[in-house]
């Protein structure tokens, strides 16, 4: 087996125990003679599996019975849509937009019933003291991590309005106090699992509000009231992410994540400002991203040559967004501390070298 050191935003590295365990049991799970991809989603295995990553989710969380925790498909963009046809009864969508991301499920929400933005910045994430509300505010939207970007908040926004956040890319890789929120959603492909999944934890008081002409499917009371099961689910997603939930409370839970994210993000951006402006990092200090290191180097026309000899070292999927160029270094759970020291090393040698 050539394992590559994959440095992908998305989908992302799965941890190989989690992979093998796949490989084991895809053609006779649990001694049932037929695989998980061929298991009705209704069945008492399947809602076994199911039960089990949503009470995994709640204890690495520590989610209160306050909060539903559903299973969607559709991925960020859907939820651009489906945050404000669900919240829009509340007052206006206010956005903080400082990202590809977080533009995005502005300009959605913005055609369905209007949203203003609270704050809008670049190359770092909005102080509080910069958030302006609108009037009639209903709630206040933020991208946790934009991928893209490299941009993080440490720190959480406060507003009197229902607190909704975008954590794809930073989703169980720190504690989170899931009670000063409303919602957040996450796209399983980065810390979690495989693409095709996408985790809402909502409160349960503030469902039930949508416009009578808003799809069943598009409405998260929908899935509440089914446990996600109102239509077929990914289901060899979910069962997927079990098998990480375990892995993640096997390894110590979010908070080993976050000091493993720590310790990796910190050799990268060690090397970059150690490089004496070889490498370039854009993003202000304090809201550098732990989970996506941006860089770029000054003589860009080394580019390729950097990406070719990355690859002989077994480094891949280093290139950065073809929106913002240069690379990307992704650092997602499944990411190995002593993968990201060879990419570290890999950084130091070619800069030696030129």
């Amino acid at each position: 087996m050539n394992r590559v050191l994959n440095f992908a935003p998305g989908p992302s590295p799965l941890p190989l125990e989690v992979l093998l365990e796949v490989q084991k049991e895809l053609p006779d799970w649990n001694g049932t003679g037929i695989s998980v991809l061929e298991m009705s989603h209704r069945s008492k295995d399947f809602m076994g599996i199911y039960y089990e990553t949503v009470k995994n989710l709640r204890e690495l969380y520590g989610i209160s019975d306050e909060y539903e925790v559903l299973f969607v498909q559709g991925g960020g963009h859907m939820e651009f849509a489906m945050v404000p046809l669900n919240f829009n009864f509340y007052g206006t969508g206010n956005y903080l937009v400082n990202g590809v991301w977080s533009q995005k499920a502005f300009k959605e929400a913005v055609k369905l019933g209007g949203a203003a933005e609270a704050a809008r910045v670049v190359n770092r994430v909005p102080r509080q003291d910069e958030i302006a509300m609108s009037e009639e505010a209903g709630y206040l939207y933020y991208c946790s991590n934009e991928t893209v970007n490299g941009i993080q908040y440490h720190y959480v926004p406060q507003s009197e309005a229902v607190l909704v956040s975008d954590m794809s890319s930073d989703f169980l890789s720190k504690p989170v106090d899931i009670s000063k929120y409303g919602l957040i959603y996450a796209g399983a492909q980065k810390n979690f699992g495989p693409a095709g999944l996408t985790v809402v934890i909502v409160k349960k008081d503030l469902l039930g509000n949508c416009s009578p002409t808003t799809p069943s499917m598009l409405d998260y009371l929908t899935y509440a009231n089914s446990e996600s099961m109102y239509n077929t689910p990914p289901t060899f997603a979910i069962y997927v992410s079990c098998l990480v939930s375990r892995w993640l409370l096997d390894q110590g839970g979010v908070q080993e994540m976050q000091r493993r994210s720590v310790v990796k993000s910190s050799m990268l951006y060690d090397v970059i400002d150690g490089s004496a402006g070889f490498y370039t990092n854009k993003v202000e200090k304090d809201s550098r991203s732990l989970m996506n290191v941006v860089f770029n180097l000054a003589d860009e026309s080394l580019n390729d040559e950097f990406l070719a000899k990355a690859r002989e070292r077994n480094i891949v999927n280093i290139k950065g967004h073809r929106i913002v160029g240069g690379m990307r270094a992704s650092l997602y759970n499944a990411v190995t501390i002593e993968a990201t020291e060879k990419l570290a090393e890999f950084m130091k040698d070619f800069k030696a070298s030129h």
